[in-house]
């Protein structure tokens, strides 16, 4: 009989989210699908640094599976609207089957919408073509809304967000500089994303590299890593600079995660921000969904699917592989968006068919 395997929390507190004791692996009945319920396979797990809070708060019931964004497959339903056989963007979590529908939680803003394997790869749903593509979409063209010419600078430029960040930016007709880690990612932010430079933050010299790739300075900061990038870039702000805090990966480890984004708020009343005019806001992508979901993906997808927008994915295989992906994608060691595959994925083969009817 098949059974369902899960990841949960082990009883040790979790901090950092890079140690493998953190978690345990766990087998028990694959669920049956009551009134108003579907059963899920899951195909993709999403593995993002937010991720981490819920861990830490232990949000989800204990005993339960981590928390993850996840593409699906139904496979038995008595849910409206969703019949055996439907791709579906839910949360599943870091587990081979899960229901969703009436009783189940999740997240108030991560409501499970059927997903057309025509329009693009489904793995996409948890990236570009999901609330990472929106993540990016509100930080970048609704809050920062760069103009033409101006200097826009995006850190973790190779990561989930910050691909599409830099991106929408160039379509706005912006010079984007990126800062990303290791060589290869700086080359494929500039030579693959089309980004105007980009700037390891692992240079000893890192303020002056970015100085001389920002020769009039900074007019967007799309923040997603704080620490010294942070202080590297805000030396360059222009006056009526506006700065979107999406994330600060480099402080998801700090006993008190929260502590330096409410200290980055509190620079409203630095004497550099003020004379400067700069705004800065603070992006929670719930606030996002209702009224601009569809517009962002009436917008993204016909970029991604005309190849105007690249997106890089780093892709495991395994259910069993997802804690040591979890350890590596905070660490910064991944290379694009980070997903484990955990079931076959049946629409590659039809995509493939379907580009070489084309």
């Amino acid at each position: 009989m098949t059974r369902n395997r899960y990841w949960t929390l082990a009883d040790a507190p979790v901090l950092s989210g890079q140690k493998a004791d953190a978690f345990v692996l766990k087998q028990g009945p694959v669920p049956k699908a009551g009134l108003g319920q579907a059963l899920t396979r899951t195909i993709y797990v999403s593995l993002d640094p937010h991720q981490l809070y819920y861990l830490r708060e232990r949000t989800a019931q204990a005993g339960a599976p981590c928390h993850a964004r996840t593409v699906s497959q139904v496979v038995e339903s008595q849910m409206d609207g969703f019949a055996v056989g439907d791709f579906v963007f839910n949360t599943n979590g870091w587990s081979e089957y899960a229901l969703m529908g009436e009783g189940i939680w999740r997240p108030d803003y991560m409501i499970p919408r059927k997903l057309d394997p025509s329009l693009g790869r489904i793995s996409q749903a948890v990236g570009v073509l999901g609330s990472l593509g929106l993540t990016a979409y509100a930080g970048m063209t609704v809050m920062a809304s760069p103009k033409r010419g101006e200097t826009v600078v995006v850190s973790v430029a190779s990561g989930g967000v910050g691909q599409i960040a830099g991106r929408l930016a160039k379509q706005r007709g912006a010079r984007v500089v990126g800062i990303a880690g290791r060589d290869e990612k700086c080359r494929f932010v500039a030579e693959k994303l089309g980004f105007d430079a980009c700037v390891s933050h692992l240079s000893p010299s890192l303020p002056a590299d970015l100085a001389a790739v920002c020769p009039d300075g900074v007019d967007v900061y799309f923040e997603n890593v704080g620490g010294k990038v942070f202080e590297a870039v805000m030396r360059l702000f222009n006056k009526g600079e506006r700065m979107t805090i999406c994330s600060l990966i480099a402080h998801y480890n700090d006993e008190d995660g929260g502590a330096y984004r409410r200290a980055a708020l509190m620079k409203l009343g630095d004497p550099i921000f003020k004379a400067r005019s700069v705004t800065v806001k603070n992006l929670s992508v719930r606030d996002f969904v209702a009224d601009y979901e569809n517009e962002m993906l009436a917008y993204v997808a016909p970029l991604i699917a005309a190849g105007k927008m690249k997106y890089r994915e780093d892709i495991r295989q395994g259910l069993t592989t997802i804690p040591a992906a979890f350890a590596e994608m905070l660490r910064g060691d991944n290379f694009g968006k980070m997903l484990v595959q955990v079931s076959p994925d049946q629409t590659l083969g039809r995509q493939f068919a379907a580009r070489r009817r084309r």
